[in-house]
């Protein structure tokens, strides 16, 4: 049975230190376990900390990198290199600084790659990339997926009373998204609920709603941060100010 967690640390730093160190641990246990591990990214403020604090780590060199698929949850439908696409920010703040195998990362596609400007062909490539790395039941079953919590309660790119959200295939085209740019691709909330860990993150006051809604259970309709969970675990890591509406039983302070 799958077991939740809300962890409350004194601010963002506080916050990505313990993120960082945790990422290697639990990395680092899967490769004992299996040779290998993988690791889903996504964007957003907290995410861009975490990434910097893993960097900076002297332990992260616990982790095999050249053993470890590294994935996006989603992705702004920009062209390759473009500074608001999670890769590129990912790649500055982390992955550049890591000794990782190219045939393990797997970045979703650009709209100037081999889709051109069609999203849902872009999809529709990234869903046959995680299907082939499923071969032989390495995924779609992530080790640890990396969430940040939005605004209106948003995971990934599946936004609240948007289609996507009764998506059921596993990589999706958004068009119309509510935050800028308008497309984007999106693992789905199927495929975000197959990691054996998943950790939402959010930081700071403007999260603080959406984060205390999603703990009191509405539908992931609503809130999609109400409809993830980690198969084995889910990590919700949060700063004072995002937790200020979370109930004081459900709190673990770090």
């Amino acid at each position: 049975m799958s077991e939740t967690a809300v962890l409350v640390h004194a601010d963002a730093e506080e916050l990505a230190q313990s993120a960082a160190a945790r990422i290697v641990v639990g990395l680092a246990d899967a490769q004992l376990v299996r040779g290998y591990a993988s690791l889903v990214l996504t964007g957003g403020r907290t995410s861009a900390i975490i990434h910097r604090a893993l960097r900076e780590s002297p332990a992260r060199d616990a982790v095999e990198w050249s053993h470890v698929d590294v994935w996006f949850a989603d992705e702004r439908f920009l062209p390759q290199g473009h500074a608001d696409r999670n890769e590129t920010q990912a790649r500055a703040d982390l992955l550049d600084a890591l000794p990782l195998d190219p045939a393990r990362l797997h970045p979703m596609p650009a709209s100037d790659g081999p889709d051109g400007d069609d999203p849902e062909a872009a999809a529709a490539r990234y869903a046959r990339e995680l299907a082939e790395a499923s071969r032989p039941a390495r995924l779609p079953y992530f080790d640890l997926m990396l969430l940040g919590v939005g605004e209106d309660g948003h995971v990934a790119s599946v936004f609240p009373e948007h289609p996507v959200v009764y998506e059921t295939r596993p990589v999706s085209a958004v068009r119309g998204s509510p935050k800028p740019p308008p497309v984007r691709i999106t693992l789905t909330l199927p495929t975000l609920n197959k990691a054996a860990e998943l950790w939402l993150l959010a930081t700071g006051t403007e999260k603080s709603e959406a984060v205390g809604m999603a703990l009191s259970g509405p539908g992931p309709v609503q809130l999609p941060a109400a409809g993830v969970a980690g198969v084995d675990r889910t990590l919700w890591m949060l700063d004072r100010l995002a937790a200020a509406h979370v109930p004081p039983r459900l709190r673990s302070l770090r």
